[in-house]
């Protein structure tokens, strides 16, 4: 069948809403991170002070803790969803314009408070929109929505990252750059305006404590519960574990320069993201859930061979250029295909504090593997490291294959 047949899926007035709340969701997060990192090296701030704004980025592993609040409680007369939506886009456009206000040499307690403020604003934007998309797309566009959700995302952080560094060197300077960042807010605002409150989504719960308690007992209550938390964890370890020192790997091991990876590790890296991503979504309406996520994680797993064969090889264009093709599409399909289990994992009763739950154990192996990572290569060496991710993959994908049942039946009416 050809792939138009399975394009259609996209063609939704929630496919619109789902790619603006996506770049809403993903414009504020480089300002807190890279692009803050480079404004207060720029301004000559000492590097101790650099690495300790690092830090306002927790707000991102502790969305849990606050996400039951926005579960249990809706906006006056905005809705449950769309009235999160708003508020936190408001704020995020008010809290980016304050910071881009400030000076970080002169001022960097303050714009350590603000940059903070920020995070935790974007952190809760990310809860809502990732409880919307849940409650919104039937089961047979999940694929499609989480494709589309990270096509959003994807172009939104080129725009506050690579696109805030070129605007704030050649044109508007920082603060002109940090403030247009804060009006392309209104381009959630807008969507958060005309979306539609889900009307599949059950009553919210009653009170707080049924708010925090009821989404954890409803998910231990299923059967294989801690086993979907593994899957959760293992799905895509083997490829944080490689993508984690992938560009010191092109640096260090075969020598490519800088710009070499700038342009095809992050410039043609990102378009096939993008690209495995949407053609992920799009198959996804024709494999369903097991099938997509069973071969999109193999193709992951297999994908990281070709960085073992660089390594083994030396310094290559071509198969540079091949490999990080192959490895992006696979990564991108596989991604897709991970962001529609957690979302077909959730109650719509607790879509804001389950899904908030499962994205943060699903970061656990791209938070922590880096350290892991560095001693394995310190020790084995490149080609032998990759070949390693290769088998940490693995039981991922036995778990997956285990699970089959209980996969498949995640596709079937919504609960």
């Amino acid at each position: 069948m050809p792939f138009s047949a399975y394009a259609g899926v996209f063609r939704s007035r929630s496919m619109l809403l789902i790619l603006l709340l996506g770049f809403s969701s993903g414009l504020p997060l480089a300002l807190t991170a890279g692009t803050l990192q480079a404004w207060l090296a720029v301004e000559g701030v000492d590097i101790v002070t650099i690495g300790w704004f690092a830090l306002v980025g927790q707000p991102y592993t502790y969305k849990f803790l606050w996400a039951p609040l926005m579960d249990r409680y809706a906006p006056a007369q905005l809705g449950r969803r769309r009235g999160w939506l708003l508020l936190t886009q408001v704020a995020l456009l008010a809290l980016i314009a304050w910071l881009g206000s400030l000076s970080p040499k002169d001022s960097p307690w303050l714009t350590g408070i603000a940059a903070l403020a920020v995070a935790f604003a974007s952190a809760s934007q990310d809860i809502v929109v990732d409880a919307y998309r849940t409650d919104i797309l039937r089961a047979e566009e999940r694929g499609a929505g989480a494709a589309v959700s990270v096509l959003g995302y994807r172009i939104a952080m080129l725009v506050s990252g690579a696109g805030a560094l070129v605007l704030s060197d050649q044109w508007l300077g920082w603060h002109g750059t940090y403030w247009l960042m804060a009006a392309l807010m209104a381009v959630g605002m807008v969507a958060s305006w005309f979306a539609l409150e889900p009307n599949g989504a059950r009553a919210a719960p009653r009170t707080l404590n049924a708010a925090v308690i009821q989404p954890m007992a409803e998910f231990f209550s299923r059967r294989g519960a801690w086993w979907i938390l593994l899957l959760v964890v293992l799905y895509k370890l083997g490829d944080a574990f490689a993508g984690n020192l992938t560009t010191a790997f092109l640096l260090k091991g075969p020598g490519f320069s800088a710009t070499e990876v700038g342009a095809i590790n992050k410039g043609f890296g990102l378009a096939a993201t993008i690209l495995g991503a949407l053609a992920g979504g799009a198959l996804m309406a024709q494999l369903r859930l097991y099938r997509a996520l069973l071969l999109f994680g193999v193709l992951q797993a297999v994908t990281n061979l070709g960085f073992m064969l660089l390594a083994a090889s030396g310094k290559s264009y071509a198969l540079m250029v091949t490999v990080i093709g192959a490895e992006n599409l696979c990564g991108g399909m596989g991604t897709a295909a991970y962001v529609a289990l957690l979302m077909a994992l959730c109650d719509r009763r607790f879509s804001a504090t389950q899904y908030a739950l499962l994205s943060a154990l699903s970061a656990v192996g791209r938070v922590y593997v880096g350290p892991v990572a560095g001693y394995l290569v310190d020790g084995v060496g490149w080609t032998a490291f990759f070949f390693a991710t290769f088998v940490i993959a693995l039981p991922g994908i036995g778990i997956l294959f285990a699970m089959r049942r209980t996969v498949e039946a995640l596709d079937a009416p919504e609960r």
